[in-house]
């Protein structure tokens, strides 16, 4: 989960005077505007609770007034505090932390009605939705948001929230369909990505599954579902890419422990492959903003963001290759790979799902007290000409292709913390490969 503060607004308090709003985003997306005061309050109660040597240092107060650059040096300030606490285990996956954004939003949260065992299996999506009535993945909602205000905030009837499953292993849809509020939940999302042309079914098995709806046989449906192309793939908007060379265009599912590509060529022709997220040894988001012609005090906020996702890929035996999708869905497609590495790590282990969605702290996930915590490792470094060979890891491995399909059917500099290295990779062993 990634926090910034890319911008801020001067705003009127109660009794008429001026105040800096400092507007925090969640994944890109504004959550709640703060005063530097409030802030400023919530440090004081984490140091009061974990102590001085635990919390990242505060921007200092200032007596006089702040001048724009000053404004600017306390916001940068503000982002990266955000950003540390975040990151710290403790602090990021404290009740005082999360109560505060809670509390931001000013709004009272409600309760699903699904049973303990069951919540954390689904997840709150926030999605735009056109005018054919497709809709468009914007961001999944964190556990400290509230539903209501995340979409009212935005001002715009086009957006809001869905509920669907957040696993990726279709096995665990047997957990979901014991009970009647989540088989009912599964079967309602299997219908609707049919409908949407998410999943891929021909005249048969349209009529097939037409006719288990027709006698409410939602489990029957849900198998034949199972056994779809897609069944369980997130749908992205169509973006760009660099593979197979740059500027083809894009259509990116995430499903099955996998990115899919459905690639436009330059010679128009489409072509499909698959990228295994077992085979990613490390991504990284980017977001870059166009140089502004406008006058020199203009806000960057109001530029338009390019977010990029790339992600180092093992093309064959022992090559590695960037992969760059760029497109404003990139950090959703980040959090969507980052699920896949835990889940697939938990079952490695021999660990249970249920167990990883009862502890998941901060993104990390505690197999037991014995066993290390799965989370984001270093920095992974990319190779180049002077490092040595890499060591094969499968003789298995073979390159990346993509296979036809019928017709008819510049980034900032980024450091250490802006690439997620990939467990997965280093952890499976090759008969997963």
């Amino acid at each position: 989960m990634h926090f910034s503060i890319p911008e801020t607004e001067t705003r009127a308090g109660d009794g008429g005077a001026a105040y800096v709003a400092y507007n925090i985003h969640v994944n890109g997306v504004l959550h709640c505007r703060v005063r530097y005061s409030q802030l400023l309050g919530l440090h004081e109660q984490l140091r009061k609770e974990y102590g001085a040597n635990v919390v990242p240092a505060f921007p200092p107060k200032k007596i006089f007034t702040l001048t724009p650059a000053e404004v600017e040096q306390r916001r940068e300030q503000l982002e990266k505090y955000m950003q540390a606490v975040r990151q710290d285990p403790m602090l990021g996956g404290s009740e005082t932390f999360n109560s505060f954004l809670r509390k931001a939003q000013q709004a009272v949260a409600s309760k699903l009605d699904l049973p303990d065992d069951l919540v954390g299996y689904f997840s709150l999506f926030l999605v735009r939705e056109t005018k054919d009535g497709a809709f468009s993945f914007v961001r999944k909602l964190q556990e400290f948001e509230l539903p209501y205000v995340s979409v009212t905030s935005l001002h715009n009837p086009e957006f809001r929230i869905i509920l669907r499953k957040s696993y990726w292993d279709s096995s665990y849809d047997d957990d979901v369909m014991e009970h009647r509020v989540g088989l009912n939940l599964l079967y309602a999302q299997t219908v609707s990505d049919i409908e949407h042309g998410w999943i891929l079914v021909n005249k048969e098995q349209l009529r097939q599954l037409k006719s288990l709806q027709e006698k409410v046989s939602k489990k029957e449906f849900i198998r034949l579902a199972q056994t779809l192309k897609y069944y369980g793939y997130l749908k992205f908007d169509p973006c760009v890419t660099d593979f197979p060379e740059k500027g083809c265009h894009v259509v990116v599912s995430a499903g099955n422990n996998e990115l899919n590509f459905q690639v436009r060529l330059p010679s128009e022709q489409i072509k499909e492959g698959s990228f295994k997220v077992t085979r990613m040894r490390c991504w990284r988001v980017t977001s870059s903003v166009p140089m502004s012609n406008g006058p020199s005090g203009s806000s960057p906020g109001k530029s338009e963001v390019k977010l990029e996702l790339a992600f180092e890929y093992l093309m064959s035996k022992d090559r590695l290759q960037w992969v760059t999708i760029t497109s404003p869905q990139a950090i959703m497609l980040s959090i969507c790979l980052q699920s896949m590495v835990d889940e697939l790590m938990v079952k490695k282990s021999g660990g249970s799902i249920r167990k990883m969605f009862r502890r998941r702290v901060n993104g990390a996930l505690r197999r037991s007290d014995s066993q290390q915590a799965v989370k984001s490792p270093p920095l992974l470094d990319s190779p180049d000409a002077s490092r040595e060979p890499m060591a094969k890891l499968s003789s298995k491995l073979t390159s990346v292709s993509l296979r036809g399909i019928s017709h008819s059917s510049s980034a900032n500099d980024v450091g250490a913390n802006d690439f997620h290295g990939n467990y997965a990779f280093e952890g499976i062993g090759d008969e997963d490969l």
